[in-house]
């Protein structure tokens, strides 16, 4: 659903809507902790029927309430606060760790095959020294 044109303009003669462009791109609404807390107070005030006049006016949903309201009550007041996201990586540092894992697969591999041939070597070893004292223990009978 989409606002008339003439709402639209009115909307940012009076300030409402800084520009309007078609085009762009909505942002992404961000609340504070307290305007939660004040609209959680406001919403919890409100009598049975009104509460949804309060959802409207503010432009919310219901879920946003629970959800709200959920980290209120554990307490994680911290949570109300608007999360802040990790900055990407370059391509450089992201090239740097897949680098980091090939030479961590390659040092383990390295280390399974110096153990496999140093068995081998002992498996050797012992192999030759059986065949040796076999061949003794045949000679000495006679």
């Amino acid at each position: 659903m989409s606002l008339p044109t003439a709402l639209l303009d009115g909307r940012a003669h009076n300030g409402d809507v800084s520009e309007i462009d078609p085009a762009a791109r909505p942002l992404r609404r961000k609340f504070s902790a307290e305007y939660k807390q004040t609209i959680l107070a406001e919403y919890e005030a409100a009598p049975e029927g009104e509460k949804g006049s309060v959802l409207r006016r503010e432009g919310l949903y219901s879920s946003q309430i629970t959800e709200w309201r959920l980290a209120r009550d554990n307490g994680a007041l911290g949570a109300l606060a608007p999360g802040t996201r990790q900055p990407k990586r370059s391509a450089a540092e992201v090239e740097l760790e897949k680098l980091k894992r090939k030479h961590e697969r390659t040092e383990a591999e390295l280390a399974r095959t110096r153990l496999a041939l140093d068995i081998m070597g002992k498996a050797s070893a012992l192999l030759e020294s059986l065949a040796e004292s076999a061949d003794t223990d045949k000679k000495s009978p006679k």
